[in-house]
């Protein structure tokens, strides 16, 4: 039987426009039945050496040198960046100095101020909170807006003050309009906060708000859901307590949820009281 596509050249037209091929990509037609010719060896290169070649595809990688290149591409993004840089800080003050002089962080082109702590780092109580607001980032330092004076009188309520205990956030510069920061700025910002909980070294965490909860722990539920309830903050050396409660702001705008505050700080009272004459706390 003949075949309609061999004997006509227009059927076979036809046929490759049915199946859309309808636009030509080279200049000159392509024949696809040409006897492929012998590769060419230049000149220089014997049978030895190309074996040789080929026998090194064989050979198991150099980790060192995949190591270089995982290290090269992981410096080229901005958390890489911070990691390497907060690695190499071996105290508080070198960290501070490595935060505000960093600028792998769009948000520290809007800030005034880099907002890096404040209180008493030998008191081994650490707070974070979300991000610097307008007040904190015209004066440098967390937590001293009205809702700072509130975390304040938080604190007296359980005998404790900042020299006492050590404040930070997840961000060290303030947000436009104090919007929540986006995951690409606290995946910048968090290589920081973790060498900073390192080096405070704390015996008890007390996490402000869903922001510090979600980037601290990793966990996604809702403040209300994980609140009042103990965690832990778990690396290779560290193994810390840590009380997720709500942020000074949010009970500045929900007044009626303070009572579940001053349940979560008795629970923090009673932590301290516990763990003090063993721990120091």
């Amino acid at each position: 039987m003949s075949d309609p596509v061999k004997d006509s050249p227009f059927a076979a037209l036809r046929w490759l426009l049915d199946a859309g091929a309808d636009e030509a990509l080279l200049e000159e037609p392509v024949d696809r039945f040409a006897p492929v010719p012998a590769r060419q060896v230049p000149a220089g290169l014997s049978e030895e050496p190309r074996r040789t070649a080929t026998s090194m595809l064989a050979r198991p990688p150099d980790e060192r040198k995949i190591a270089r290149n995982a290290e090269a591409v992981s410096l080229s993004t901005q958390p890489g960046a911070a990691r390497a840089l907060a690695a190499s800080c071996t105290n508080l003050a070198e960290l501070k100095k490595a935060v505000e002089n960093f600028d792998g962080c769009d948000l520290k082109r809007l800030a005034t101020r880099t907002v890096f702590a404040d209180g008493n780092p030998e008191g081994r109580i650490m707070l974070i909170g979300e991000a610097p607001g307008r007040d904190e980032d015209r004066e440098g330092l967390p937590f001293v807006g009205r809702a700072g004076k509130l975390l304040d009188r938080m604190l007296e309520t359980i005998q404790l003050d900042r020299t006492k205990v050590y404040i930070t956030n997840v961000l060290p510069w303030r947000p436009p309009q104090n919007r929540e920061p986006s995951p690409e700025e606290a995946a910048i910002c968090l290589p920081f906060l973790r060498r900073h909980i390192e080096l405070v070294n704390p015996k008890l965490m007390i996490l402000l708000g869903a922001v510090s909860v979600r980037h601290v722990l990793g966990l996604t539920d809702g403040i209300m859901r994980v609140r009042g309830r103990w965690e832990t903050y778990q690396t290779d050396s560290l193994a810390v307590p840590v009380m997720p409660t709500l942020h000074p702001a949010y009970l500045l705008r929900q007044p009626l949820a303070k009572r579940l505050a001053w349940r979560d700080l008795l629970a923090v009272a009673a932590k301290i009281d516990e763990s003090a004459p063993s721990q120091g706390v």
